[in-house]
């Protein structure tokens, strides 16, 4: 009916369905993961040690070996033949590369010496993470904005109370 273009419904719709599979929920999951799975060690080293380099350290570990761990298992998952979800490498390398964004951003405050001005940097950090995945799963995968606020508020709060709770006993 349409004819082959970029600006015919069929094709939009093909496109935003592929943006989806490829890019935006790989992308999702990995800076959700990478946002939430590395507070709880980041913030444990840091209120055991109150050692900024410690705090430092254990976060780039979680934040690459998650990274990895992420994007490898993206890639080797599913290879988008029986599930339409395309290339696998590259939904592996935007998976990786957003779990690693996601937990380096409340990791690098930790260079500072200062540990308390670290730690009230990258608890700024987090709840700038937090929003941005509430926006991006508002934008893109059309939850509405008090639910997902509320889904990632809570998940994170959670992770966070574990991470300084060790931390400090």
């Amino acid at each position: 009916m349409y004819p082959e273009c970029h600006v015919c419904p069929v094709n939009q719709q093909n496109n935003r369905r592929q943006l989806l599979l490829q890019v935006i929920q790989p992308g999702l999951a990995g800076m959700m993961d990478g946002s939430v799975s590395t507070l709880a060690p980041v913030f444990a080293a840091a209120f055991a040690t109150r050692n900024c380099r410690v705090a430092l350290l254990i976060g780039l570990a979680t934040s690459i070996g998650a990274g990895i761990s992420m994007g490898l298992s993206e890639a080797v998952s599913d290879d988008g033949k029986l599930t339409g979800r395309g290339r696998p490498w590259v939904r592996g390398a935007v998976c990786g590369v957003m779990t690693f964004l996601g937990g380096v951003g409340h990791t690098l405050p930790y260079l500072l010496s200062s540990f308390w001005t670290a730690t009230a940097l990258a608890t700024a950090a987090v709840l700038l993470e937090l929003a941005v995945i509430t926006w991006v799963r508002h934008r893109y995968m059309q939850t509405a904005w008090l639910p997902a606020a509320l889904q990632v508020a809570l998940g994170g709060a959670l992770v966070f109370g574990v991470g300084i709770l060790l931390g400090s006993s």
